[in-house]
């Protein structure tokens, strides 16, 4: 069967669109499927919904597919004969199908699309449509208008207006203004999630951005980054676009330059705050000098290119005062200790085999770093050594024995040491050895004779400070002769105005498997024969895999907010403590 389909559509200003294409086949399909022969765009219509198919007389027969049916010239029905050289006209939905034949014999279906406000077909659809039984456009618009403006503008400033003012808000409890969360524009992140529903708590005035005071309500026992005074000079002066943009930021009521909202933005969806781009700090930092002609600090803009080296605080030599200085500049630190780290990391030596015979280590290995040295719960700094837990295992400080009890000094007291010994029992113990006499050099009056038989009395002298004495092994003399040590000092931490995560770079100090880096990659313990060396790494060392937060190259992007805190806490050094939600 061969047909010509002819689709006819009118514009915006009532010209026709005629356009053409034949078709043939043994059934020509019509439905709303794009896979039909003749496709009707139109949700009345079924998928496939009717079928044209050639009777041997010439004439078509149209043979409802699905379960709605047509209608055939007004009258519906679900089958229907029509004669091309009569014609006839197929309904289906909002569509007609005009049947005939032209002078050459050719059957066309006209395809027309009823106008939907015109005639009947605009009462017959408007039945069926919402605008028969809804007032008016315009009348709804200003209706939705009138409620959008109560419920989302009037609602919350009345509530605002009208709210109780709390001076101390509490992130538990919910807010009191009604309908504000409408005016969000995004996500609080994490750390301010419990405010989601108050609003009011950083929103104190209607219209007004967020102050400084506000902020401080809650996060009290801030460190000041530097003297406001300083500070403001150390700023280099706002010009052209910028200058511009701050003088409407002003106009608008928002507060700054260094303001707390200037670096910590909010609403920008969950998840943890993003620190503060190297931007921010290099707007200072990259040429303060100029501005603050007499500070001690160097210039800094980008890790990777421009960066002062690191500064440590130390003790250089025996007898003097600590001090912060360039690593390049350091030739040793005295902490009061006589410790070589090379001995006690051997794998071969002695140390190692008493090691692996008391199996300090869970294996029974020679000593590991971590097996003294202990990271705090910041994971910045370091626990001290306890001479009790990481040395008296081989260090043994036991005296005496009385039954199964064990007599030991006290380390780090000398008064209480001298006691100990002066008050020990004096009674002649039972000797230690069998009885029999050893031959040679190991019988009475002997090199080796040894008379076990009798601990004498006796007290810590200056010669217990000797390099061979009781404490002269591990500790120096006091220098103004009386008997004590050299205090030991043991800093938590050399940087103090910079942080380092040693759980990020070595061992994990909370109980996983994974380690990235051993220690000796960055301090050279393996190799250091005496206590006064200095083994932090120098600023070149950390280059290695750390540079600027814009570069590429770099296997960790680092901005300053990596290692420097702008507001350091009280007390703290300039090291952030760790939030424990961080660390589980």
């Amino acid at each position: 069967m061969h047909i010509l389909i002819r689709s006819i559509q009118l514009t915006a200003t009532g010209r026709e669109i005629v356009r053409e294409r034949e078709a043939s086949g043994d059934a020509i399909t019509v439905g709303r499927a794009a896979e039909n022969a003749i496709a009707l765009p139109d949700l009345a219509v079924e998928q496939n919904h009717l079928a044209l198919t050639r009777e041997p007389n010439g004439s078509l027969r149209a043979k409802a597919v699905g379960t709605l049916g047509f209608t055939h010239d007004g009258v519906h029905t679900m089958e229907a004969v029509i004669d091309p050289s009569r014609g006839g006209e197929l309904g289906l939905g909002t569509y007609r199908l005009e049947i005939g034949r032209e002078e050459d014999s050719v059957t066309v279906v006209t395809i027309r699309q009823a106008d939907k406000n015109a005639g009947e077909e605009k009462d017959r659809l408007g039945g069926f449509a919402l605008g028969g039984a809804l007032p008016s456009k315009r009348a709804m618009a200003w209706a939705a208008l009138a409620a959008i403006l109560v419920a989302f503008l009037a609602v919350p400033i009345y509530t605002h207006v009208t709210r109780t003012v709390v001076s101390d808000p509490d992130i538990d409890e919910p807010g009191a203004v009604v309908m504000d969360a409408s005016w969000s524009t995004g996500a609080l992140s994490s750390v301010h999630h419990g405010l989601e529903d108050n609003c009011e708590a950083c929103h104190v005035d209607a219209f007004v951005a967020v102050r400084d005071e506000t902020c401080l309500t809650c996060h009290s026992g801030l460190g000041n980054h530097a003297e406001v005074d300083r500070q403001n000079i150390a700023m280099p002066e706002f010009t052209g676009g910028e200058a511009f943009l701050w003088s409407v930021a002003h106009a608008f009521g928002k507060p700054g330059p260094n303001a707390c909202t200037d670096c910590h933005t909010e609403h920008e969806g969950a998840g943890r705050m993003e620190p503060t781009s190297q931007q921010f700090c290099s707007d200072c930092h990259e040429t303060m000098d100029v501005r603050l002609t007499d500070t001690a600090l160097g210039n800094a803009s980008d890790f990777g290119t421009l960066h002062p080296q690191f500064q440590a605080l130390v003790r250089p030599e025996r007898g003097a005062e600590e001090m912060r200085l360039s690593l390049d500049n350091i030739s040793g630190d005295f902490n009061g200790l006589k410790f070589p780290h090379d001995m006690h990391l051997s794998s071969t030596n002695g140390v190692a085999r008493m090691a692996q015979r008391l199996r300090i280590n869970a294996g029974g290995a020679p000593l590991e770093c971590n097996d003294c040295h202990e990271t705090g719960a910041d994971g910045v700094s370091f626990m001290p050594v306890q001479m009790e837990e990481s040395c008296e295992s081989c260090h043994s400080l036991v005296y005496d024995r009385v039954g199964s009890t064990f007599r030991s000094l006290s380390h780090g007291d000398i008064e209480q040491t001298q006691a100990d010994l002066l008050a020990q029992d004096r009674s002649p113990r039972r000797p230690v050895s069998t009885g029999r006499r050893r031959p040679g050099p190991y019988a009475p009056g002997g090199i080796y004779y040894g008379n076990f038989s009798r601990v004498l009395p006796m007290s810590i002298t200056r010669a217990s400070f000797a390099d061979e004495g009781l404490c002269g092994e591990c500790h120096y003399p006091a220098l103004d002769g009386s008997l004590a040590v050299e205090p030991v000092v043991q800093r938590e931490r050399q940087f103090q105005h910079g942080w380092f995560d040693h759980d990020a770079h070595g061992p994990n100090a909370m109980g996983t498997d994974t380690e990235q880096e051993a220690c000796a990659t960055c301090h050279a313990a393996e190799t250091s024969d005496a206590a006064t060396d200095f083994l932090m790494p120098k600023l070149e060392s950390c280059r290695d895999c750390h540079l600027g937060e814009d570069a590429e190259e770099a296997e960790v992007p680092s901005s300053c907010a990596m290692c420097h805190s702008y507001h350091p806490p009280e007390g703290v050094d300039s090291a952030p403590r760790r939030v424990a939600s961080l660390r589980e």
